[in-house]
């Protein structure tokens, strides 16, 4: 398999018959690790960006109640209060049913009778326009409701930078790959032209200048890249696909959500690695013709 991903038409240069096949190798698994590095990039900031609209799109409020009035009582009358705001499309109070069912995955049923749970009001905004925190605290404040109101603005800036740091640390592996996609060009390039001083000199003397040689080296490693990297593409989108398939809207997790885009993304994986190729041969070439002379 790995032997088709070399270039056939060898031309004036002869074929590396046992390295190229192990380098198409190595730059077919580098673009597959590269893809899969693109691909995480982009479902953890999908991830983040849907989290961060929901928790904006929210907001909790918890309440305590006065002197001879219950917890319930209270939030009914914050959930009243709140649902008359601007920018707010429902506020309900939580009964204890509910808060219980949220911490039940957290404490377990043992200790859950006998817990003092907050009083809350979850509220939903309008997600054209919503209410402020600000709004909020003024109108409970007006009703003469003791409230405190979280509109998560502090869980939104830690999702955002957590998915700023995702996408930095999967951008520095794909350029880490590149790099060592074109560190293995370069290897490549210069054990080629030390094995093939004779052709090169034969070629000199008749006539060919370095720009013409290097382009032979050029094309012949695009080409390898070229192949090596669709290859490695087609598996990274194999594998995409598959997990898409698997979990649904979601992928895998709801942390890595993924799309079919994703796999139309990587279609120019190839083309890039090609140009790696091309740039650290020629330079490579170049360099080596100059430094003979």
């Amino acid at each position: 398999m790995i032997g088709r991903l070399t270039p056939r038409g060898a031309g004036i240069l002869p074929r590396d018959g046992g390295g190229e096949p192990w380098l198409a190798a190595v730059i077919a698994v580098l673009c597959f690790l590269a893809c899969l590095s693109a691909v995480g990039a982009v479902a953890a900031d999908r991830a983040a960006h849907g989290w961060a609209r929901q928790l904006r799109a929210e907001a909790t409020v918890q309440v305590r109640p006065r002197v001879g009035e219950t917890g319930a009582e209270a939030a009914a009358r914050a959930a009243q209060t709140l649902a008359g705001v601007d920018g707010v499309d429902e506020a309900e109070a939580m009964d204890r049913r509910t808060a219980e069912a949220l911490l039940r995955p957290w404490v377990g049923d043992a200790v859950l009778p006998d817990l003092p749970l907050p009083h809350l009001v979850t509220v939903r905004l309008d997600r054209d326009a919503p209410a402020s925190a600000v709004s909020l605290s003024r109108a409970l404040a007006e009703a003469g409701v003791d409230a405190t109101v979280d509109d998560h603005s502090l869980w939104r800036g830690e999702v955002e930078r957590s998915a700023a740091l995702i996408t930095a640390l999967a951008v520095a592996a794909f350029l880490l790959t590149a790099g060592a996609a074109g560190a293995a060009i370069v290897y490549a390039t210069q054990a080629g032209m030390a094995a093939q001083r004779t052709i090169i000199d034969t070629l000199s003397l008749n006539g060919a200048s370095d720009g013409r040689i290097a382009g032979l080296y050029q094309t012949r490693y695009g080409l390898l890249a070229a192949g090596a990297g669709a290859a490695g593409a087609v598996a990274a989108m194999a594998l995409v696909a598959g997990l898409r398939l698997l979990g649904g809207a979601e992928g895998v997790t709801p942390a890595l959500p993924l799309a079919w885009s994703d796999v139309l993304m990587l279609s120019p994986c190839p083309l890039l690695a090609a140009t790696v190729a091309l740039v650290a041969a020629r330079m490579t070439a170049l360099a080596r013709l100059r430094g003979r002379r």
